[in-house]
């Protein structure tokens, strides 16, 4: 299907992009901060279990600094500079006996909160990158994460920067200015059977 023939969807989804150039002056307020938290409570879960989590770090404050030491050689050059970085967690196990499997949808759920957060953190002029490059463990262990819960993906929020405007490692730039790409819709939704693609007109 060509490019213009493609169907229209939301500029918020289609405009959304994973940006790696945060602004490193720019502060995420409260109100901000609950407006996107609130659009994570309502998204869908199995049974209404919600069985997600949250850790917060702002830039400056104890939480973050102790979480960019966590991370990968291959986030720390940009994640920092982020406005605030989320760590998303599910409840994996029951209270009593970790080993108990909580919902055999609750890695589902968190994704659909956390998809929720991003389409709610554009329509706000901010920027979303989700990243697991950072140490799990150590994460689970500074931040004292119950055995139930599961340490998963963190969340960097911020202002995006334009690359003319901010000093930023000229890989951040180059990887910032490739073309985005996605697979075409028949390379992943069948129709009658696994693997034929599906027709539409």
């Amino acid at each position: 299907m060509a490019s213009e023939e493609r169907p229209e969807i939301d500029p918020l989804l289609r405009n959304r992009w994973s940006t790696r150039l945060f602004d490193p002056t720019h502060e995420l307020a409260d109100a901000e901060l609950g407006r996107l938290l609130e659009a994570a409570r309502w998204s869908p879960s199995a049974g209404n279990s919600q069985p997600w989590a949250f850790l917060v770090a702002r830039r400056g404050d104890a939480a973050h600094q102790t979480f960019v030491t966590t991370l990968s050689r291959g986030n720390v050059s940009w994640v920092p500079q982020a406005s605030a970085v989320l760590v998303s967690l599910y409840r994996a196990g029951d209270d009593e006996d970790p080993a108990l499997t909580f919902s055999d949808y609750a890695q589902y759920d968190l994704g659909q909160s956390v998809a929720h957060l991003t389409v709610q953190a554009e329509s706000m002029g901010l920027a979303v990158h989700q990243f697991a490059g950072f140490n799990h463990d150590d994460v689970a262990s500074m931040f004292s994460v119950p055995p139930a819960f599961k340490v998963t993906t963190g969340i960097a929020i911020g202002r995006w920067a334009d690359p003319a405007v901010i000093a930023a490692d000229e890989g951040l730039v180059e990887r910032e200015q490739r073309p985005r790409v996605r697979k075409e819709i028949g390379e992943f939704v069948f129709a009658g059977e696994f693997g034929v693609p599906i027709e539409l007109a």
